[in-house]
């Protein structure tokens, strides 16, 4: 449809590990289809790349290609475990702050603890 319209599409990139993986479709759009950067758009978001080991490089408004084989979207193992939802360290000082309400406390927690489904047999 967008061709049709002659609409530039912009696939969505603003999440972290997103950029990371778009990146491969504008390298391969340019080295395999189209040899241009002319009229081609991929977002960037430079948010939470301190949490990849290899984050997208962007020089003079372009993404620079991958320096390292894969997707670049691996994690920091510290970030893995600080991040860990809901039990990670990060979690539970936002809940101390009162930022968030913890889930494992609620009344009717999504959460499955192992003792419930001890309990529950």
């Amino acid at each position: 449809m967008a061709k049709k319209f002659n609409v530039p599409v912009c696939p969505h990139a603003g999440g972290i590990g997103l950029c990371e993986m778009v990146q491969h479709l504008q390298v391969w759009d340019y080295i395999s289809l189209s040899g241009t950067t002319k009229n081609r758009l991929i977002e960037h978001v430079g948010h939470l790349e301190e949490h990849l080991k290899n984050p997208a490089k962007i020089s003079n408004a372009h993404y620079m290609p991958p320096k390292f084989p894969g997707y670049g979207v691996e994690m920091w193992r510290d970030s893995l475990r600080d991040y860990e939802y809901p039990s990670g360290p990060a979690w539970k000082k936002l809940y101390a702050e009162g930022k968030y309400k913890d889930p494992t406390r609620a009344k009717c927690s999504l959460i499955e603890r192992p003792q419930e489904r001890i309990m529950h047999r």
